[in-house]
């Protein structure tokens, strides 16, 4: 997987990157779906393991446009996880008291507790993502996030957060093929909205502003994967195989007992 990865001080180039690749996986979308089952169950393993040493702090961005499927990848990835232990945030257009402070109190407000796995749909990005587009800021104001940004997960990475940023990357064909796919199930037509074609008119301006923001804030203590999106059960095979090496690597143990447990006899 380590080809998704956006490797800090090395600029990626949104265009060369295929959201159709899956040639991580080469065993087709059938072993692929089976080994995604696997590989959630070892994160129910690993994160109930996380929950119980309470030590470690998981971060998960994901970021993606319109359709690009972050409901999707959360739904699947975390399927059968202990909800005790892990949190979806969701960051939609602010409201007039996240307005009033600094753009970055809403996501530290929300970011995990030791032992918790925190997932960010969308996050404190759409600041330099939305706002850019959009122009809600002027150009000198949100330039300087991209530094705040890497402030702000340094701080988080120093006092024992593991961040993992995902972009769940699509191309422009298959957000068509989604949207009309919305709009003719009875049953997804309610997450439609005109506004969505507006969005999809500035499609080279979002994509300009994701490459800006992935490589002005990719670093060692909190990387960007790039994941080829167009194919659902690849990227959720990619999410899970990051993940799960992730937390594997902070080589986790269960707490110690109590002592003279030995002794008691339960009548």
């Amino acid at each position: 997987m380590k080809r998704y990865l956006a490797e800090a001080g090395k600029k990626i180039v949104l265009a060369d990157r295929d959201p159709s690749d899956t040639r991580a996986f080469d065993g087709g979308k059938e072993k692929g779906l089976k080994a995604l089952q696997e590989l959630n169950v070892e994160l129910q393993e690993l994160q109930e393991l996380l929950y119980a040493e309470h030590r470690h702090r998981v971060l998960i961005i994901l970021q993606a446009m319109d359709t690009g499927g972050k409901d999707g990848a959360i739904r699947r990835v975390f399927d059968g996880v202990n909800p005790q232990g892990v949190k979806v945030a969701g960051f939609k257009v602010p409201t007039e008291e996240e307005l009033a402070h600094d753009f970055l109190w809403r996501a530290h407000k929300v970011v995990p507790a030791n032992g918790e796995i925190v997932i960010f749909n969308r996050s404190h990005y759409e600041d330099v993502l939305v706002v850019r587009v959009h122009e809600y800021v002027p150009e000198s104001v949100w330039k300087k996030r991209y530094e705040q940004i890497n402030s702000f997960e340094k701080l988080l990475a120093d006092n024992g957060t593991t961040i993992l940023k995902f972009f769940l990357h699509i191309d422009r064909d298959e957000q068509k093929e989604r949207l009309q796919a919305r709009l003719d199930d009875p049953t997804k037509i309610w997450k439609f909205r005109t506004g969505d074609l507006e969005e999809r008119k500035l499609w080279d301006q979002y994509q300009k502003a994701y490459e800006d923001a992935i490589n002005k804030t990719s670093t060692e203590y909190a990387p960007w994967y790039v994941i080829p999106a167009n194919r659902k059960w690849y990227r959720d095979l990619a999410i899970s195989t990051i993940l799960v090496d992730a937390l594997k690597g902070l080589q986790m143990k269960y707490p110690q007992p109590e002592a003279n447990l030995e002794k008691i006899v339960i009548e």
